[in-house]
């Protein structure tokens, strides 16, 4: 089959693969429609990982049920399915309590497993034509027949659930003020899901223009940190600071004096200065233990300067870790199908899984025009 292969940073190319094949009974094989390219596979497209040369890259990944083993019980074939990016198995401690993001069975020694992601486990990623989904009882969630609302269910694989998952780790409620720092998919995810939790004003921080014209589109108050410090603006246009923010960037932030200028814990820190006395903060922008291309020593060890002195003289509250998307997709998937939510706001492309290689490099450099990518193979 076709799928797209890391061949080094700054470099993938669709190479011809192996077929899966069901490795045990209760496998199912999905014909892959869409497969969407997150900024999370940007991290090991830029050499910022671990990652080596070979890994198929997709964790974002709806399709069509071809085979089903011989102990799936509740899955047939022809069934249109969404898989979170989790990798889980259903029946651990940490999956029991719907905490899949760290499932303690799908990858020995560690918490958690993922579709074509380095270090998650053997799992080969979805941007190809087909994928083996493991314990798929647990991992398919079922869709409405048909091809209706795609782009929108291709969304519940892992940007709308972990947006929503931002503001539920920030703990928003109806009439509270949230800041969402970053405007690609996940932070667009996150300030549209704070006002599906029933926000009464949210700010969108970004320098990009055509992010920062999405949030506004879906009621958020654009802030373009080039224009001054962005805690500041929000500050200054909220009469105090926000009940609420979520961190949508990441270890790869860039500091708001110096936007050229890597700088890991701008965010963490302005969210800091954003949020009031005893209001909470939803990190689910990825920090990693390891990061080769980190600006100093500290950093590329996952060490930041965090300004944890003032996080603890405001009494603040943060949450952090990737979403656990079995907790919320099944009521996301309800929402789109009763017309409540239409995340595919974010997708700006939907192109052949031959034109990954050209997406991947417009999406890495922020390209208006490129937002959210779906392949389709």
């Amino acid at each position: 089959m076709k799928a797209v292969v890391y061949q080094g940073p700054y470099e993938v190319a669709v190479e011809e693969v192996s077929d899966p094949r069901l490795e045990h009974p209760n496998d199912v094989l999905v014909r892959v429609t869409s497969t969407c390219i997150c900024g999370s596979d940007l991290h090991m497209y830029e050499g910022r990982t671990a990652a080596e040369p070979g890994i198929v890259f997709g964790h974002e990944n709806l399709g069509i049920i071809e085979e089903v083993g011989s102990a799936v019980a509740t899955l047939r074939v022809g069934q249109r399915v969404v898989m979170p990016f989790n990798v889980a198995c259903g029946f651990c401690q940490n999956c029991q309590f719907g905490n899949t993001a760290f499932c303690l069975t799908v990858n020995p020694g560690f918490a958690g497993g993922a579709y074509g992601y380095v270090a998650m486990g053997p799992y080969t990623g979805g941007q190809a034509q087909h994928l083996r989904v493991p314990f798929a009882d647990f991992n398919c969630l079922v869709l409405p027949e048909g091809t209706e609302n795609e782009s929108d269910y291709a969304m519940l694989a892992d940007i709308f659930p972990t947006g929503y998952h931002g503001c539920e780790l920030a703990g928003v409620s109806p009439g509270q003020t949230v800041a969402v720092y970053g405007c690609g998919p996940v932070g667009l995810m996150a300030a549209y899901s704070a006002f599906l939790r029933g926000a009464s004003r949210v700010f969108a921080v970004d320098q990009v223009p055509d992010r920062l014209r999405l949030a506004e589109q879906i009621g958020a108050t654009p802030i373009d940190f080039t224009q001054g410090d962005p805690a500041q603006q929000i500050v200054d246009l909220n009469g105090g600071g926000t009940d609420a923010g979520v961190d949508a960037v990441g270890y790869q932030a860039h500091g708001f004096e110096e936007p050229d200028r890597e700088e890991p814990a701008a965010v963490l820190n302005a969210l800091i200065q954003t949020v009031r006395p005893t209001g909470a903060l939803g990190v689910p922008g990825l920090y990693l233990p390891a990061d080769p291309g980190g600006p100093d020593a500290n950093a590329q060890q996952g060490r930041l300067l965090f300004d944890i002195g003032k996080m603890f003289e405001k009494g603040l509250r943060m949450g952090t870790g990737q979403a656990n998307v079995k907790r919320y997709n099944r009521q996301l998937r309800d929402m789109i199908a009763a017309g409540r939510a239409t995340p595919s706001f974010v997708v700006s492309n939907e192109v052949s899984l031959d034109e990954a290689p050209m997406a991947y490099q417009k999406f890495d450099r922020h390209e208006d025009g490129f937002t959210k990518v779906v392949l389709h193979p």
